[in-house]
């Protein structure tokens, strides 16, 4: 079992860059493919990105490349999502979630979410435009 905790969120302004961690607990992190997922209020939660145990295979989804950058620390028990130019549709609740299996093809499956056991309640950022 793992638990996950986000944090970094926070209001930026759009252009700007913001780095969201996701810190794990309970589990073996090293052993969890792990991805991120944001939401709109009143909207499906939706893929942005996702890399594998060892960190050395990511994707994001085909609108994320370029401006967001997946990683993680397995000795901190942490992964990471960098978000540079920051665009007022960026605003959102960001989650991290883990999972037994990567796939550099998992964002284009019709329901990302559904690969992904656990996750954490979210962290909120709000784009200034």
């Amino acid at each position: 079992q793992v638990q996950l905790v986000e944090s970094g969120g926070g209001s930026v302004q759009a252009g700007n860059s913001l780095t969201l961690s996701c810190t794990a607990s309970g589990g073996t992190f090293s052993s969890y493919a792990m991805a991120w997922f944001r939401q709109v209020p009143g909207e499906e939660r939706e893929f942005v990105a996702a890399i594998s145990w060892s960190g050395t295979s990511s994707t994001s989804a085909d609108s994320m490349k370029g401006r967001f950058t997946i990683s993680r620390d397995n000795a901190k028990n942490t992964m990471y999502l960098k978000i540079s130019s920051l665009k007022p549709d960026d605003a959102a609740v960001y989650f991290c979630a883990a999972g037994n299996y990567y796939s550099d093809g998992v964002g284009g499956l019709a329901n990302p979410a559904a690969m992904y056991d656990y996750w954490g309640q979210g962290t909120q950022v709000t784009v200034s435009s």
